[in-house]
């Protein structure tokens, strides 16, 4: 999985500092889920890259005196008017526990079901996902080449030895239902077959495709 870098210092928690953080382009943030509570603040510029972004990361908090921790975004605090970034908090993460994230799903090729006039379904564009972190992906990536009108891919379809996915088999990601003036695959794959008996016969009918 994809990291980002933090450098951080140690804050005080009074509202007063708080305060002078943000006055000065900083956040106030705290890690938790270790030994102890880090409480310290970070760049608003920075965070605001590693926040607006539909890419997941570990990241490796480094705080002043070289100690660092490797973290996800646990929780966002954002101004209700300025959309600022106000408060976040991270979680500890260690190379041998699991760790849940939201994972994003990238979807590889065009259905032959929309190429042929049917409509594409997207019920999932990320999907909760535990595991180590050396094992969590940077995307899960679906081929949606060979989807017909009609048919679809599940959780089940795309589970991984390496992860788990903290939804149902039956859960659906992505489809293709039918549109009007749309092409069944089958019936245009019998229109373009010649007829049994029908070359070389000529002025002999063709029977009409089923």
């Amino acid at each position: 999985m994809k990291s980002f870098a933090i450098s951080a210092d140690v804050r005080e928690t009074n509202k007063i500092a708080t305060r002078a953080l943000r006055n000065q382009g900083k956040v106030p943030c705290v890690l938790y889920g270790g030994e102890k509570q880090v409480y310290f603040s970070t760049s608003e510029n920075d965070l605001n890259r590693l926040v607006n972004t539909p890419n997941v990361y570990i990241c490796t908090v480094t705080v002043e005196g070289g100690e660092s921790f490797q973290a996800i975004l646990q929780d966002i605090q954002f101004h209700p008017v300025t959309d600022r970034i106000l408060h976040v908090d991270f979680l500890q993460v260690f190379e041998d526990k699991e760790v849940t994230l939201n994972i994003p799903v990238n979807f590889i090729g065009t259905p032959i079901g929309v190429r042929n006039g049917g409509n594409l379904i997207v019920r999932r564009r990320n999907i909760k996902t535990r595991a180590i972190p050396a094992n969590l992906p940077d995307a899960i990536e679906i081929d949606i080449e060979k989807i017909k009108i009609g048919k679809l891919i599940s959780i089940g379809d795309i589970r991984s030895d390496k992860y788990t996915f903290l939804a149902a088999d039956e859960a659906v990601v992505v489809g293709v239902k039918m549109a009007r003036g749309a092409v069944d695959e089958e019936d245009e794959a019998d229109e373009e077959a010649p007829a049994e008996g029908a070359e070389g016969a000529e002025g002999a009918e063709v029977p009409a495709a089923e």
